[in-house]
Parts: C-alpha cells; sequence; structure tokens
C-alpha cells in the first residue's frame, strides 16, 4: 500500500539527514521528514522527540535501505579505523546508547558509548 509511510532512520539534527534525503530523491524515491519543522524551532528536544525521522513509503523501502546502506558511515575508534564486531568480524556497527535511567535520558552525554553491530545486534563495548 502506498499511503503508509515506514521509518528507515532518525537523526539527532535536522541537517545530519539532508544529504540523505537528496540522494533518496535524486533516485526517484519520495522522502518526509517527520518532526523536522519541530526541531528548526528547538532542536534542543531531539532527544525527547526521538529526532527527526526519515520516511518513505513502505513500496519503497527495500530500496531505499539498499541506498541508505550503501552510503552511510559506521561507527570508527580513535584512530580512525571501523569497529569490527567480535561476533560475526563485520565492519558495520554504529554507536549505540541505552538511556536506561533518568540521569542519562536527561544527560545523554554522559553515558559510555557502545556499538551495536547492524548484522548479528550484538551490543560491544570499546576497547
Amino acid at each position: 500500500m502506498k499511503d503508509t509511510f515506514v521509518t528507515i532512520a532518525s537523526f539527532e539534527y535536522v541537517a545530519d539527514v539532508q544529504i540523505l534525503k537528496g540522494k533518496l530523491e535524486s533516485e526517484g524515491i519520495t522522502v518526509f521528514l517527520r518532526d523536522e519543522n519541530t526541531l528548526n524551532s528547538d532542536p534542543l528536544i531531539s532527544n525527547a522527540i526521538g529526532g527527526v525521522k526519515l520516511q518513505v513509503y513502505s513500496n519503497e523501502k527495500e530500496r531505499a535501505l539498499k541506498i541508505y546502506n550503501a552510503i552511510r558511515s559506521y561507527a570508527v575508534d580513535n584512530h580512525g579505523n571501523q569497529i569490527v564486531c567480535p561476533n560475526c568480524k563485520a565492519k558495520k556497527s554504529e554507536a549505540y546508547y541505552e538511556r536506561k535511567s533518568i540521569f542519562h535520558k536527561l544527560f545523554p552525554f554522559f553515558e559510555k558509548r557502545k556499538y551495536k553491530c547492524l548484522e548479528c545486534g550484538i551490543i560491544t563495548k570499546p576497547e
């Protein structure tokens, strides 16, 4: 059904999603940015509402994900090397924050960074 939307990714800031939006639109995929105007008027509430969500029609999801995965950047360590998953050895990890406590929800920059493998889903701590 073309009238339903699927969220492909969410970004903390509106500026972070603009290149991906342009790439998807250049490939003929219709893109919607949910909460874009809210964050343009008050970017400090990004964590509270889950950032700006990049959405596409559900029938364009697979194409959009393929393009997104081809151009996205993955997590790197302090030396610029890609994070390697200790479980499946994939180099497709992204920063992951649990934000379980109210303290970390209010002050997410105090939480220690972890990495989530996008291939097998395992969550690891940096060495």
